[in-house]
């Protein structure tokens, strides 16, 4: 039962989440990377405008990955980007009993698409709300990131931590696109178009998460709360020792309803000083 939600020995625990990796880089082999760089113009399609894709790989990794999460884990259900496209009142499920799986089966679909290698596969585990563990796979490149609740993040196998920026260093910071913010929020973001700062528009957000978990980046600030683009990066970055706040200095909350914009930083220091600049 993953191991009783990863709360069993640590033994046990580790062997869950090793299940739960193969499952995610089995379902990216068989789906995904076949994909990347091959696919046909009919393959590719609009969703609200041009920078918003889906492909038949998000389509195919999804449904793969339904399928063997849901039967590693019995009586769990998924919360996909693709599944909740298809039927929004799948996204309730979040605020329910049963533990959650947390699929964004191509994050970075645009990337993918044009065959750059900036996507990822992003899964977590969530219960009434609490993520207790995340996968971020990045099959192009061969990165795999693993995050348990209070075990800390590993890449590749090895810990990794956030650390802290240089005293009066330059931050660097990933935010929304301004194409996908409201007025409100735009004007919220211009705060980090300050002295001090270098923004800059995101990629993929689960790899813009792995940047802050292994201190490349510090500080990502986001406009929109799809569980499925944050709940992996949020827990890695905790566990590696970073924090996030939203614009009330609240915790993020994976079911929603949270103040926008918010961010996730290497430490909490960082946090609250881009809440201070929304």
């Amino acid at each position: 039962m993953i191991d009783e939600l990863l709360d069993g020995s640590e033994s046990r625990s580790t062997a869950a989440a090793a299940a739960v990796e193969e499952a995610v880089r089995a379902a990216a082999a068989a789906e995904i990377m076949p994909r990347w760089r091959q696919l046909a113009t009919h393959e590719i399609v609009e969703k609200s405008g041009p920078h918003d894709l889906v492909t038949v790989a998000d389509r195919e990794a999804e449904a793969h990955l339904t399928a063997s999460l849901t039967a590693l884990l019995p009586g769990s259900v998924v919360v996909g980007e693709e599944s909740v496209h298809a039927d929004p009142a799948v996204y309730e499920e979040l605020k329910g009993d049963a533990p959650v799986w947390i699929v964004d089966p191509v994050d970075g679909t645009w990337h993918f698409a044009h065959g750059d290698p900036g996507f990822c596969t992003l899964v977590a585990l969530a219960v009434r709300g609490e993520v207790l563990a995340s996968w971020t796979y990045a099959p192009a490149t061969g990165r795999m990131a693993v995050a348990v609740r209070g075990r800390g993040a590993r890449l590749n196998g090895a810990g990794i931590r956030s650390g802290s920026p240089a005293p009066d260093a330059e931050l660097r910071v990933a935010t929304s696109h301004p194409d996908y913010t409201t007025p409100e929020q735009k004007a919220a973001l211009l705060g980090l178009r300050t002295e001090g700062v270098r923004a800059r528009p995101c990629g993929s957000a689960g790899l813009e998460y792995l940047a802050v978990a292994t201190g490349e980046l510090d500080a990502v600030a986001f406009s929109w709360e799809y569980a499925w683009d944050h709940a992996a990066g949020l827990l890695l970055v905790e566990e590696a020792g970073g924090a996030h706040t939203t614009r009330a200095g609240e915790p993020f909350r994976v079911t929603g309803g949270n103040a926008l914009p918010f961010t996730a930083a290497r430490d909490r220091a960082t946090a609250d000083r881009i809440r201070k600049m929304f």
